[in-house]
């Protein structure tokens, strides 16, 4: 039994934090219920910043966690845009940055990831744009109706499921668009070079332009403006904006002045936690895109270790839950398979389950890849690691049956639409 005196603090304000203060009171929880953000905004999705309202097809307001009476209604604390500065897990304490100190019992780390920065010249320049908070959206929501109308250039860093959209939203505006990668095709670390080529061929009927294998070295420019952006093959790619969609790394710095176990680098980082989301610290949970955590799909692999770290919106969605459940004292084992999705042009695709480079040794599809109507499978000795369908709907459950199952599946019978994905492991 939680006591109804005590207090469960929630560092985050995204939908991992949101989730997990909804979680507690629907399962009961009367003690106080802090969360605290370091933006100004209340708690919101994120996928719809690289989708439906950067394209204008969604209004701001859609885009929160939660109407805003929610949470003085479920008597949920807010101290919004407000950064924690120190954690004292000694004195179960967390400071704000305005000096206010916060007493916990339980206490959920959900501080996110940050967007990793250029490290060339010019990335000071005012076109140079990074895409994670709402703000960013809003902000360039304008920059590429400008261009648009202006037929502007919009340059790339990064050909990956952020710089994608992007790009798809751009082109819809009416901006030219090059997008820069040092790998040989888009999504090359997720989907491998069999797949990442179905994206090349999206993007290219649509008037994309891509240049691969190349990094940008500098962005120029004059009176504070971008003009263009080189790369280290000696190219020069004309510009009027610049986004830099390379990745995004966990936010584990509070955590780490803390003395909280952290991750390897090489198993993606993060706060290190158990299967229940519990921390080396018993009274110290971590969720969403920060937390490291076992999972029964990183063990089977060659390739990297036993944990996973994931940054898509299921996991926010999920794991926040899972999270305030095991800060609840209930038993909790959290290993969903991860899941994104992804909307691009009249493209829609789903993915389940977890295949990093050298996992898998075979890939193979069902249906039409001509037409973009397709499954995906990355199997490793018969066995489905992933699934990926594009523009084939209803059929997630199905794709994660037999990632669940662990089953060896006959290749030609997963390729064959006839045969239900159910009766592959019948």
């Amino acid at each position: 039994m939680v006591d109804a005196d005590q207090t469960f603090v929630i560092v985050g304000g995204g939908l991992a934090g949101a989730k997990a203060a909804e979680t507690l009171r629907s399962e009961g929880f009367t003690g106080r219920v802090i969360l605290i953000g370091d933006e100004r905004d209340h708690p919101y999705e994120r996928p719809p910043l690289s989708k439906g309202y950067l394209l204008g097809k969604e209004e701001r307001d859609s885009v929160f966690a939660q109407p805003s009476g929610w949470y003085a209604e479920a008597e949920v604390e807010l101290h919004l845009g407000q950064t924690v500065t120190a954690l004292d897990r000694a004195a179960k304490t967390v400071t704000l940055g305005d000096g206010t100190r916060v007493h916990y019992d339980k206490l959920l780390l959900a501080t996110g990831a940050e967007p990793r920065r250029l490290d060339i010249p010019g990335t000071d320049l005012a076109g140079v744009h990074h895409l994670r908070r709402l703000a960013h959206a809003e902000l360039l929501r304008g920059v590429l109706a400008a261009l648009g109308r202006d037929n502007g250039q919009l340059v790339i860093a990064g050909a990956g499921w952020i710089g994608l959209e992007v790009a798809a939203a751009a082109r819809t505006y009416g901006a030219e668009v090059t997008i820069v990668e040092p790998s040989p095709t888009p999504l090359h670390g997720v989907l491998g070079p069999e797949i990442g080529q179905v994206f090349v061929d999206l993007h290219s009927e649509h008037g994309v332009k891509f240049h691969f294998g190349a990094r940008l070295t500098a962005i120029t420019g004059k009176d504070g403006m971008v003009l263009a952006a080189l790369t280290d093959d000696g190219e020069e790619h004309p510009a009027h904006d610049v986004l830099a969609a390379i990745g995004a790394a966990p936010r584990t710095a509070l955590a780490e002045a803390a003395g909280l176990d952290v991750a390897p680098r090489e198993e993606g980082g993060g706060i290190a936690t158990d299967a229940s989301l519990r921390t080396s610290d018993p009274d110290v949970y971590a969720t969403g895109d920060v937390a490291s955590f076992p999972h029964p799909a990183a063990v089977s692999h060659a390739a990297g270790g036993a944990r996973l770290r994931v940054e898509h919106w299921a996991n926010a969605l999920n794991g926040g839950p899972a999270a305030a459940r095991a800060m609840l004292g209930q038993d909790v084992t959290y290993d969903r398979l991860p899941y994104f999705f992804s909307d691009q042009y009249d493209m829609g695709l789903e993915y389940s389950g977890y295949a990093p480079p050298g996992s898998y040794d075979q890939v193979v599809c069902r249906g039409d890849v001509g037409r973009r109507e397709f499954i995906a499978f990355w199997l490793k000795e018969g066995r489905v690691l992933a699934g990926m369908n594009m523009n084939v709907w209803d059929v997630t459950e199905g794709i994660q049956n037999v990632i669940r199952s662990g089953a060896q599946v006959d290749a030609e019978r997963l390729a064959d639409p006839a045969v239900p994905l159910g009766d592959l492991i019948a």
